[in-house]
């Protein structure tokens, strides 16, 4: 091959093939060609960026459509919920660790006409710790009571026979008393007959597999009480000591006052007929 053969094999496709040029114009054009380089890119030749830019521009890009009115409603709503729960979630949270606001909120409750009220600052009226539950003082027999009251009394077998019996004023409450331990059975209504505001949260029990109260302390116990033309006038208020309140299929609520313990409450409770 000679020396024109090896130049025209090396230089790429150009000028000097068309027709009419001159061939000194033809070698300034080879020469300029020879020294002329496409850099690449990010790694892509020239083609490549090209070609992806085709690409591109051939495939349509997506454009969210702005919301219409119902989710923009949707979207108003959703961002009030979370700013009002967060609201909520706040109030509950001081409401938790604030104890007066707690005590006077969230515990009270109602148990078979029996209104509890847990406050950890409260104590009892003044009188002697172990001066025990006041007697029926009325000494009424138990079936005198049963016929004032208008119901039979329930009575535990493990306590033997009482002494003595009595009913409040208003017949709503019947009371069997034993020596140091007395018995209170009413039937439930809307308006609460006691009320109690204790130091100690009550403790959960059962009584034949219902859900009874165990109030382990000294605690302030008031019964509001109506006279004979059903009115209320002044509520009792005393000193109660440990008491088990729990109540029967019948539509009884009674409370036990004068046991020490809880175990042994529950079972005088279960012993009754």
């Amino acid at each position: 091959m000679n020396e024109s053969e090896e130049e025209r094999s090396e230089d790429p496709p150009g000028p000097r093939d068309v027709p009419g040029l001159p061939g000194k114009l033809r070698g300034e054009l080879r020469e300029l060609g020879r020294g002329m380089r496409i850099p690449d890119v990010d790694g892509a030749t020239m083609a490549e960026r090209v070609l992806a830019q085709i690409i591109a521009e051939a495939v349509p890009v997506p454009v969210a459509e702005p919301p219409g009115r119902a989710e923009r409603v949707r979207a108003w709503a959703r961002r009030r919920w979370r700013m009002l729960s967060a609201a909520v979630s706040g109030l509950l949270v001081v409401l938790v660790l604030t104890p007066p606001v707690r005590a006077a909120v969230a515990e009270w409750f109602d148990f078979g006409g029996v209104a509890v009220r847990y406050d950890p600052t409260a104590s009892p009226p003044p009188g002697s710790p172990g001066a025990g539950p006041p007697g029926c003082r009325q000494g009424l027999t138990v079936a005198e009571a049963a016929l004032r009251a208008g119901f039979d009394p329930v009575l535990p077998a493990g306590l033997g026979d009482p002494v003595a019996a009595a009913v409040s004023a208003d017949r709503r409450v019947l009371s069997v008393c034993w020596r140091g331990i007395r018995i209170d059975e009413f039937r439930a209504t809307i308006d609460p007959l006691f009320h109690k505001m204790t130091p100690v949260p009550a403790a959960h029990t059962e009584v034949d597999g219902q859900t009874a109260l165990w109030f382990p302390e000294r605690h302030r116990l008031t019964l509001k009480l109506l006279d004979d033309e059903s009115r209320p006038y002044a509520p009792q208020v005393r000193a109660a000591g440990p008491t088990l309140l729990w109540q029967r299929a019948e539509g009884l609520t009674l409370r036990l006052e004068g046991v020490t313990t809880m175990e042994r409450a529950v079972d005088i409770a279960e012993s009754a007929d």
